[in-house]
């Protein structure tokens, strides 16, 4: 497609599309397309004027991608929900509003302008009715008691104002919701690309979007379901709190139907695949979560409530006023000064707006709930592997035992890990396919034994892959006679993984696990935010985890740990009043995230660990922990000052109407300026 550079800066230019006009669609695609290019930093697509700002690293990348650009051979039929569409029917739903507003003041006379309020007040009048009706006092009766009393008093440009400015709080409530639920969705979107599928009676990595309706797709403890389908074989229990918001796991046997998404959390299960990919899973994820409560803060539900509650203090100084000073206007005062419109509109917005800008440092969050949580907390929880350490581990020696080959020992150990994809599992993966070892599907079932290890039989005899603990205590197997002081001098700066054949040591991989080194000065700045106490939690022996913590500079660590040990502390520290954050990555931190007030997984973690966390670290480096504590440190921060002007403000207007100061149509128009401002104060970013 031809395109013409309309501007351009060191690393930003902004280009137009040489095309009359351009869908909502076709915008998607240009973006996602653009995304894709390596070099591109962010890109921007403007539909309504055909204009793509784009953000690079390598301009003649940009410039070649641009070059070749097609709706036709881009290979993007179907772009991801963006939410744009949603963007756009909100923003002329609003611009109409404005619109009709602006041209009835100018063009319509004042008797048709007053017909018309009579009319539009109809609804109002009828809503507070039924909640009259309902014995609730609400802030649909505050509405209806202001509207009523200025039609009736002949001050029809007053309650018109009034209904101008209720929908539009109307419009942008909706609107912030419908986006967070929108954001949530786009979340919880699956991170898969390949799958195992059987073929005959082997098994074979295909990439996701080669699979058909009607493969048989196998899915281990700890993967995520990547399609619709029946169970086929085996027995599952699956996680389905991100279709049903449910956290208990439900059991699924054979012809039990499993959704996309949902995440096995014990077992294993052949699945037939009934309904390919991007087949609906997004809508149905939205109509799901439309409702949940889970978007809401407490300060978000503190804030609706409180509204409702000061109807009947509105109200009743409304009555008190008139009845002292027998002057409708003084008292008409109070009912044009509605709390509801700001402290509903003002709360969502600001947490919308932090999540958001959550987003654009590479954190995703699923609710206000959770920065809130973090706002709060004074607990820091750590896994080390995956978390402290780098995500991405690597093989630094093979040591083998008796006869083995180290070749043939990765090869095997790598045939197993697989399957069950960690930082460790990984690494080993990645070692095998760096020396071009591949391998024949040889071995039986592979178990898998959380925060052990796994089991499986090869050629007839019993394999062991996992920690000292599961293969030596658990497994019962054995160093080989006369090689005992070969197994003392095992290096001890790696991190151990055993493999055992038949009851006997094989080989020990040896896992260079370094430390990140931005660990010191993130716990120094997560201290400085008011964290007064991180813990480490590793299922590494005591030699490894005390030299980590020292170098890491935590306050407390534990070593040898459980999946359960690490959930028991965190609700230990519950019943002393702590608020707790959690971080982790594998199948084993999945219970401490779901018990902690906040979970937090790290991207390149376990399926299950992402699924189970509240919020999502989308990049590798520790330090976007520090951000989103600033983010939530500064979101509370907005509320509570929103809160503030809120009540001052508005009390003082209610103080200076029933003085006389100020007319009701003053008090009216100042208290609905001061509530589109302090909503578009809150869609400010956070961070500088």
């Amino acid at each position: 497609m031809k395109c013409r550079i309309l501007s351009e800066i060191d690393g930003r230019m902004r280009v137009r599309l040489c095309t009359p006009r351009m869908t909502l669609k076709q915008a998607d695609i240009v973006e996602e397309y653009l995304s894709g290019v390596p070099g591109a930093k962010k890109v921007n697509v403007y539909d309504r004027n055909c204009n793509v700002v784009i953000e690079y690293a390598d301009r003649a990348a940009v410039v070649s991608a641009l070059a070749r650009f097609s709706y036709d051979t881009c290979g993007i039929t179907e772009p991801k929900p963006t939410g744009r569409e949603l963007n756009r029917e909100y923003q002329d739903r609003l611009a109409g509003v404005i619109m009709r507003r602006i041209l009835k003041k100018a063009l319509l006379p004042a008797p048709w302008r007053a017909a018309i309020c009579i009319a539009n007040s109809a609804r109002y009048f009828i809503r507070g009715v039924q909640s009259l009706l309902a014995r609730r006092l609400d802030v649909a009766v505050l509405d209806a008691t202001a509207i009523t009393v200025s039609a009736l008093r002949g001050d029809t440009d007053t309650a018109s104002s009034i209904m101008f400015m209720l929908r539009i709080g109307d419009i942008l409530e909706e609107w912030t919701h419908k986006k967070s639920v929108a954001d949530l969705a786009r979340t919880m979107s699956l991170n898969v690309d390949k799958v195992w599928v059987k073929a005959g009676d082997a098994e074979e990595l295909r990439n996701i979007s080669d699979v058909k309706v009607g493969d048989e797709v196998i899915v281990r403890m700890g993967s995520m379901i990547p399609l619709d389908g029946k169970v086929k074989s085996g027995s599952a229990a699956v996680n389905q709190a991100s279709m049903t918001g449910e956290s208990m796991p439900v059991r699924k046997e054979e012809g039990s139907y499993v959704y996309a998404g949902t995440v096995v959390e014990e077992g294993s299960c052949v699945i037939r695949v009934e309904k390919s990919l991007g087949s609906g899973r997004y809508d149905r994820i939205v109509r799901m979560i439309e409702d949940s409560e889970k978007l809401k803060s407490d300060a978000e539900s503190q804030a609706y409530h409180l509204a409702d509650r000061l109807v009947p203090y509105s109200l009743g100084a409304t009555l008190l006023t008139w009845l002292i000073t027998r002057n409708p206007t003084k008292a008409l005062a109070i009912l044009m000064v509605d709390f509801s419109c700001a402290l509903k509109l003002s709360m969502p917005i600001a947490v919308l707006s932090a999540m958001r800008e959550s987003g654009v440092h590479g954190i995703s969050v699923k609710g206000g709930r959770f920065l809130e949580a973090i706002a709060r907390a004074d607990t820091v929880v750590f896994d080390k592997t995956g978390t402290l350490t780098h995500a991405s581990p690597e093989v630094a020696d093979i040591i083998t035992f008796g006869e083995n080959e180290k070749d043939e020992m990765l090869c095997l150990a790598a045939c197993l890990e697989e399957h069950y994809p960690h930082s460790i599992a990984n690494a080993v993966v990645k070692e095998a396919q760096r020396r071009g070892l591949n391998h024949a599907e040889r071995h039986s079932r592979v178990e898998y034994v959380v925060a052990h290890g796994i089991r499986s039989t090869v050629d007839g005899k019993r394999i062991v892959l996992g920690s000292h603990h599961f293969v030596f205590e658990d497994e019962g197997c054995t160093v080989p006679e006369g090689e005992k002081d070969s197994f003392d001098a095992l290096p001890t700066q790696y991190s151990h993984l055993y493999l055992a054949i038949s009851g006997v040591l094989a080989a020990v991989i040896c896992i260079d696990d370094p430390l990140r080194g931005e660990v010191r000065s993130v716990m120094s700045a997560l201290r400085g935010l008011g964290i007064d106490k991180l813990v480490m939690m590793t299922g590494d022996s005591e030699r490894t985890a005390k030299a980590v913590a020292e170098h890491a500079g935590v306050d407390e660590y534990y070593a040898e740990v459980l999946p359960e040990d690490k959930a028991a502390f965190i609700r230990s520290e519950h019943e002393k009043g702590r608020i707790v954050i959690m971080i982790g990555d594998g199948v084993n931190d999945s219970p401490a995230l779901s018990e902690a007030d906040a979970g937090i997984a790290m991207s390149d973690g376990a399926a299950i660990a992402r699924e189970i966390a509240d919020i999502t670290i989308c990049s590798d480096e520790l330090e976007s922990l520090v951000v989103l504590k600033r983010i939530a440190d500064g979101l509370m921060a907005r509320i509570h000052a929103n809160y503030r002007f809120i009540i001052s403000f508005n009390a003082g207007l209610i103080v200076l109407g029933v003085a006389g100061v100020l007319p009701p149509s003053t008090s009216a128009l100042l208290h609905n300026v001061s509530t589109l401002g302090i909503g578009l104060r809150s869609m400010k970013s956070l961070l500088p």
